[in-house]
């Protein structure tokens, strides 16, 4: 093989997807020491998204101090792709869950922090901004983000603040002027996997708020100020409230929607236009791609086969390499461009004990195919 794109989600709570570019960079050099190898590390909008973007795309990672989960200024950072116009924010850098460790409170948490990271990317030049809306601690609709991008909420009382998840009720009317001259020009990409409503029983609230620290008091009280917030976004984009996404990130995919004109894009689909996948693929053999565990989901979005999508409109096989597959669920596979799947679980052991040798698996299980490859050839 002259050469191979590797494009692999994480084996969550195993290895990243930049990790697993290396050991299989490793691998495909012992075989095929001549090979160009193009590494592609991908993150789902969670923690690292930053990271894996830079690697795949190369650029600088900006730092700057933002507002915290509780208003507290933290150091924060984004990141800026060569070529300057575009800026990769993941929210989990101002906002996530880890940040509130021990005092988790999605009715006081804001997402200002992220609105921070975003002007400032756009301060800097950045015409898109892609925002990964993984791991977030807050449920105030995208409202602080929003509020330090511009977007200004009034209360009963024609006061001005900015709401967070328990203050949602307390929005009478919104005025978003200030926010679409900041941002004339600028592209906001909302870099989003889920796919449920901001409000109701598989809304954000009551879906994602108890992993956030929300007791029932506090998952409905969260819910009626999505509910009341809903209400005011879709006068501004009709059914906004209602859209696959519109939940995710505490409903920061509904509020920035609405608010600031963003559009949603799955993870990968974020990834592959931002790294101009496409032109990577002129001359490739191979994409290796992978994940944890592929089964039925996976045909619906997921990294794999976001990649084999692009992958087969140009005649580029892709095989996955998986740390565990359902094979029953995957009928339709070959059909959406992946040729095959390789289970790095040579000894068929439970995930738990799989997991400490999941390296060394690895990379062995890439060592065979690119073996065999090179012995068919």
């Amino acid at each position: 093989m002259k050469k191979v794109i590797l494009a692999p989600d994480s084996f969550k709570g195993t290895m990243s997807s930049m990790e697993i570019c290396d050991i299989m960079e490793t691998a495909i050099r012992e075989v095929e020491p001549g090979c160009r190898v193009i590494k592609l590390p991908v993150a789902d909008g969670g923690e690292g998204t930053v990271a894996a973007m830079l690697a795949a795309a190369g650029g600088t990672r900006v730092t700057t101090r933002v507002s915290g989960p509780f208003g507290d200024e933290i150091e924060s950072f984004y990141g800026l792709l060569d070529g300057g116009g575009i800026a990769v924010v993941e929210m989990a850098a101002a906002a996530g869950l880890p940040m509130v460790k021990g005092s988790e409170d999605p009715l006081r948490t804001t997402t200002y922090g992220v609105g921070q990271l975003i002007a400032a990317a756009v301060d800097r030049g950045a015409r898109q901004v892609l925002v990964g809306l993984g791991g977030s601690c807050t449920n105030d609709g995208g409202c602080g983000a929003a509020a330090a991008l511009g977007v200004i909420f009034y209360n009963r009382d024609n006061e001005a603040f900015v709401p967070t998840g328990g203050t949602l009720r307390d929005i009478a009317r919104i005025d978003v002027t200030q926010a679409k001259k900041r941002l004339q020009g600028v592209r906001v990409r909302l870099m989003c996997d889920v796919n449920n409503p901001l409000y109701g029983e598989n809304g954000a609230a009551y879906v994602f708020g108890p992993q956030k620290g929300a007791d029932e008091a506090a998952v409905r009280a969260l819910d009626g100020g999505l509910r009341h917030l809903g209400a005011l976004l879709d006068e501004q984009c009709p059914g906004v409230s209602q859209r696959p996404g519109a939940g995710a990130a505490g409903g920061m995919g509904a509020g920035l929607t609405a608010l600031l004109g963003a559009e949603s894009v799955s993870g990968i689909d974020g990834v592959l236009d931002a790294v101009r996948f496409e032109s990577m693929l002129e001359g490739c053999d191979m994409v290796f791609s992978g994940e944890g565990r592929i089964d039925g989901q996976s045909l619906r979005g997921k990294v794999i086969f976001g990649v084999c999508r692009r992958a087969k409109q140009y005649g580029v096989p892709v095989c996955a390499v998986v740390g565990d597959a359902l094979d029953d669920q995957l009928g339709e596979a070959a059909g959406r461009g992946l040729c095959a799947v390789f289970t790095t679980n040579r000894r068929a052991v439970p995930v738990k004990e799989a997991r400490l040798t999941a390296r060394k698996d690895l990379y062995h299980t890439m060592k065979n195919i690119m073996s065999f490859l090179n012995a068919a050839k």
